[in-house]
């Protein structure tokens, strides 16, 4: 009989320690989250309200927020994640696949590109800008030409070219003049002009001609005489002196003088409707960047996409440091962590550790069954 009074007197004891433990621990689990918010009595807080996360929650969000920046998105995760060189070539492949297919390989004419950027009429605007730009030029020009002499408005360097060419001139002219006289043009010049001389003299141009004998001959002599004055060193220096006073009368003459009789409103209209010809916006900008780049994709595979990728990579590894900075990335899980409702809060943390939490309740049953068992053994042995 003693022995069965033992017996239930230790399971007895045994399952109140264990509903006790067991009990104690999942009150414990549930005060961590229960109740969401504080519980009043008139206006006496009851203690152990709100749970203890809600009740930190402020301090977790900012744990959160320090955990997430000092060991989860730092700078090194990035760059070991997404800065990498198979990162950069694949983002080139894709940066150069995205050129090829929005912009070679698309449909839009030049138009239609910039009819994108917000622009209208730009054929029309274009042209009528360059055609006022040359307008206002050759206003401009004309302005400049016709105001001065022709010293002022001529460049200097100009002149003084045109000044050393004064003595191949002369030396062109009199080897010109003389090829004339000598040649057959010039020996009928000379004939022509004895023989109306001698006819307007009458008697004493008969008389002349019967002295000198056939006009041939005279011809010839006056021929001998013409070349030797042109050969003769004087003759040079008279041209070209008499060229050089007619320069430099031309120097002191003015540009609108000299300019009088120009059509410059028909030269001006000519050149603007070449221009406007040769331009033709409306025709170019119609057709699309393949038709005056068809070897563009090429060219950005080789030349754009990897620089462009490159220089990315680096301004983005050197910036990111400075942009995670920026971001507050701390501050932001601190505010979505404070903005949770405690629900969620609870929902996360159990559905993380909700086995664990069963086995600290089991745990916690265990060792209150066990407590229960040693306190009956203790109790019967005292009572022995």
């Amino acid at each position: 009989m003693k022995r069965l009074n033992f017996i239930w007197t230790i399971v007895f004891m045994a399952v109140i320690g264990a509903v006790i433990g067991g009990f104690t621990n999942h009150l414990a689990i549930k005060m961590l989250f229960r109740p969401h918010e504080a519980k009043y009595i008139g206006k006496w807080r009851l203690p152990f309200t709100p749970g203890l996360i809600p009740k930190r929650r402020d301090e977790l969000a900012v744990q959160l927020g320090r955990t997430v920046t000092n060991y989860l998105l730092t700078p090194e995760t990035f760059r070991k994640k997404l800065l990498t060189p198979q990162m950069e070539k694949k983002a080139e492949q894709f940066i150069q696949e995205k050129i090829e297919q929005y912009v070679f390989q698309s449909d839009r004419t030049l138009n239609d590109w910039i009819s994108l950027s917000g622009a209208a009429n730009f054929a029309e605007q274009a042209e009528g800008k360059v055609l006022s730009v040359i307008d206002s030029r050759l206003n401009n020009m004309r302005a400049k030409l016709t105001t001065g002499t022709v010293a002022e408005v001529v460049p200097e360097k100009w002149q003084e070219q045109a000044a050393e060419q004064i003595p191949k001139i002369t030396v062109y002219m009199l080897d010109r003049a003389n090829q004339y006289v000598n040649s057959f043009e010039g020996k009928v010049m000379f004939q022509k002009l004895i023989n109306d001389f001698l006819e307007s003299k009458g008697t004493f141009g008969g008389v002349l001609n019967m002295f000198f004998g056939d006009s041939n001959s005279l011809v010839e002599k006056v021929q001998r005489e013409a070349t030797k004055f042109i050969e003769a060193p004087g003759t040079n220096h008279l041209l070209r002196t008499m060229i050089d006073k007619e320069f430099n009368k031309l120097k002191n003459r003015p540009v609108d003088e000299l300019l009088s009789g120009f059509d410059w409103d028909g030269a001006f209209n000519a050149v603007k409707a070449y221009v406007k010809r040769e331009l033709a916006f409306s025709d170019r900008f119609d057709k699309t960047i393949q038709d005056y780049f068809p070897n563009g994709a090429q060219w950005t595979a080789e030349k754009i996409t990897p620089k462009l990728t490159s220089f990315a990579f680096e301004q983005a590894e050197k910036q990111l440091e400075i942009s995670l900075s920026k971001l507050k990335l701390d501050e932001i899980v601190k505010e979505q962590v404070d903005s949770f409702p405690v629900a969620v809060l609870e929902d996360l943390v159990l559905g993380i550790s909700r086995r664990e939490f069963k086995m600290i309740t089991v745990l916690g049953a265990l060792l209150g069954g066990l407590i229960g068992i040693v306190q009956g053994v203790i109790v019967l042995l005292t009572n022995l």
